[in-house]
């Protein structure tokens, strides 16, 4: 039976042996320093920039049942948490792999599910003391703050105008002087209990190589900005290149002569992340290297943190959020503008041009503006075949009736501007631009709602619900301008800006001249939004830079040296059925080396070390080490607050010296490997289902017969 066991296991698994080859695949997406894949679409022959396991899945072959199972896994991960998924898909093919080492050994499959289930739940329990506050966060964050000489700078004077009013552009000059050095000052602050937040603004079109690199001046060799806090801050711009000369997002801005209106700002809080009571430091030590995302991302909680001081509310709102991608300018010209950032068509563009500073009668349609469209839930009678919905007296085809009567309503109430959540006719399109009616498709519910909160507006399904309690006011467009103040026209598509008095929304403007980076600027900035959103939900993070998994690796030694006896009482609540003892090792073990294989992996595409090897080498010395401590969370602590177990070298923030941290989310994380795991022992049950299935003569007479096993 054992010989027939193994044979079984090794030439019947095929479930497993899928799932580690797909996810073998991902393995450049772990850690800061990701190496990029392109995707080709075989119909098109275009090519994408990709560097996130979501993406990767979807230009994959699933065609098998583990592949589906698979994807299934990370789209659920990538719906909760926008976050990891390349751990996921990387641990289950290391735990695969580990899986079959098992059967290899003759593990009986109830084995490893209960063992393994085990121990991860026991590793989960393990690693909840370092959890660590936002609030303490901070504090350790600042504890390590960059030197001064890293931001050194002598003054500056800034524009401000109130965020809340969206029409004011935004324009300032830079002064700088000779002589280089920190000099506080008092911080800008906001007037009144009205919410009329008049900060010091600087705008974030510029390079993303420092915590805050402003536009360069013409001529200057050094730039500064001013933060709430109350601190000049500037950094010589030098350009780096790291990794490739085509797609790094290191480098710094080496704009000239760029001053003027801006439509992007970012507050003073994000300019310097080292005031506690911001986000600032928060956001990069979550943004695990991903310098262009932060910037903006601080920006955005900077501004919505100041609005929350009137609401009371301490929690980035994603709803406000909104992404707008512009390929065909420099990724250097990315900003955050107030109000809703969309791109229309050159004829579009030309109404909204002749629209611009006035106020305008809005309308929200939260559904298709086509003929065809029905709401959701609308069920035609069964059986019947419909010829002709209503009788056209008149004569005429049924769409162009629609179309005369939709122009009509939208004349008769002065509509100048509708905002629609889905598709729009072709033919109303083209005759709203004749008549001067901006019509906007493939909008947000979320944006529909802001903008039905400040101008009155209420959204409608259908064309003939409208009324004019339905119709809003105080609506403006214009079209949306670069950091030199000139519109933009892009050929195709043209950049434009909706706003109104007091809406809250704020679009990251993300821009790049080359256009297989579209999907991915805009996949990792949202990546970043969602971190940060999680880790104020959870109201703490993990430490990074492989603390926490070392911490597992740790505490699975402990296990496996601690042997299931009657008189051991810790082991027996780890592991409670006795049968279990002589399987235990080796399956802590398997558990163990998908940890251990991730550490090595991120250590080697962050050229920390020359080879999987050395990196394994480097964690069980760390692991004698924690052993040696006696307390390994201590060691662990103490190696985050020195940079974490992957420290050494250039880390992901070159810039910035040492110092930084890096951090994780607690939910995202944990609940990765479970469902890693999950997926892993699933296929596992389910092959061994297979293989002992119901057809047991029509096997026994089959030439593999001797592969099975039979119960």
């Amino acid at each position: 039976v054992p010989m027939a066991f193994r044979d079984v296991n090794a030439r019947r698994h095929i479930g497993l042996q899928q799932l580690s080859s797909l996810a073998s695949t991902g393995r450049t997406f772990l850690g800061p320093m990701k190496s990029h894949k392109f995707i080709v679409d075989e119909s098109t022959n275009q090519s994408t920039l990709i560097c996130s396991a979501v993406r990767l899945i979807e230009s994959l072959d699933l065609s098998s049942a583990a592949g589906q199972l698979l994807n299934e896994t990370i789209q659920a991960q990538n719906k909760e948490f926008k976050t990891g998924m390349s751990t996921l898909l990387f641990l289950v093919g290391a735990w695969s792999n580990a899986v079959v080492e098992c059967l290899q050994q003759n593990v009986p499959v109830s084995a490893i599910v209960s063992v393994m289930s085990e121990g991860l739940n026991s590793c989960c329990e393990r690693v909840q003391c370092l959890q660590i506050s936002i609030h303490d966060v901070n504090k350790e964050l600042c504890s390590s703050r960059v030197k001064p000489n890293a931001f050194e700078s002598k003054t500056c004077q800034v524009g401000h105008d109130g965020l809340t009013n969206p029409q004011n552009l935004m324009s300032f000059r830079r002064h700088i002087s000779a002589p280089e050095e920190v000099i506080p000052i008092n911080s800008c602050s906001h007037q009144g209990d009205d919410c009329n937040f008049n900060k010091c603004l600087v705008s974030p079109l510029f390079g993303f190589g420092s915590v805050a690199s402003p536009v360069k001046a013409a001529g200057d060799k050094s730039s500064s900005v001013i933060s709430a806090s109350g601190v000049i801050a500037s950094s010589c711009i030098k350009q780096k290149l790291t990794h490739s000369r085509h797609f790094s997002t290191l480098g710094k801005s080496h704009f000239s002569s760029q001053q003027g209106n801006f439509q992007g700002y970012l507050s003073g809080p994000s300019a310097d992340p080292c005031e506690c009571c911001s986000l600032g430091h928060l956001a990069m030590a979550l943004s695990h290297g991903n310098q262009t995302s932060v910037k903006l991302l601080q920006s955005i909680a900077a501004y919505q943190q100041e609005r929350a001081e009137c609401s009371g509310s301490s929690q980035l709102n994603i709803a406000e959020i909104v992404t707008c991608c512009l390929l065909g300018l420099p990724e250097t010209y990315s900003c955050v503008s107030p109000g809703f950032v969309t791109l229309v068509s050159p004829e579009q563009a030309t109404v909204i041009k002749h629209l611009e500073e006035k106020p305008l009668r809005i309308l929200l349609m939260d559904g298709d503006l086509t003929e065809q469209y029905r709401h959701l839930g609308f069920n035609r009678p069964c059986n019947v075949r419909t010829i002709l919905e209503h009788p056209n007296l008149q004569g005429g085809r049924a769409e162009d009736v629609w179309l005369s009567r939709v122009l009509d309503i939208l004349i008769s109430f002065e509509v100048n501007l509708v905002l629609v959540k889905g598709n729009v006719c072709e033919n109303l399109m083209e005759k709203c631009i004749t008549n001067r009616i901006s019509v906007i498709g493939s909008v947000a519910r979320d944006v529909l709602g802001a903008f039905g909160e400040v101008t009155g507006a209420q959204p409608v399904t259908y064309l003939t619900q409208v009324n004019a309690s339905c119709v809003g006011n105080g609506a403006q467009v214009e079209l949306w301008k670069a950091s030199d103040g000139r519109a933009m026209d892009l050929g195709e598509l043209v950049p434009v800006r909706v706003s109104a008095r007091g809406v809250p929304l704020l679009t990251a403007v993300l821009t790049t001249a080359v256009p297989s980076k579209v999907q991915l600027i805009e996949d990792q900035f949202w990546t970043l939004v969602y971190r940060l959103h999680h880790a104020l939900k959870d109201g703490k993070v993990f430490p990074g830079g492989g603390a926490v998994e070392l911490l597992c690796l740790s505490h699975i030694q402990v296990l496996t040296e601690q042997p299931v006896r009657p008189g051991n009482e810790k082991a027996v609540k780890e592991f409670p059925s006795p049968w279990l003892a002589g399987y235990q090792s080796i399956v802590l073990q398997a558990l163990a080396s998908g940890w251990k294989r991730y550490l090595s992996v991120v250590m080697c595409n962050t050229a920390k070390t020359g080879s999987e090897l050395e990196a394994c080498a480097s964690v069980d010395h760390h692991l004698k080490k924690a052993a040696d401590c006696g307390s390994p969370s201590v060691y662990v602590l103490e190696e985050f607050r020195r940079g974490g177990v992957l420290r050494g070298g250039s880390g992901p923030f070159p810039d910035h010296g040492e110092g930084l941290k890096v951090c994780d989310n607690v939910a995202a994380k944990t609940e990765a490997w479970r469902r890693a795991l999950d997926l892993v022992l699933l296929v596992l049950q389910t092959d061994a289902e297979i293989i002992t299935g119901p057809r047991r003569n029509q096997l026994l007479n089959s030439r593999v017969s001797s592969e099975f096993m039979f119960l």
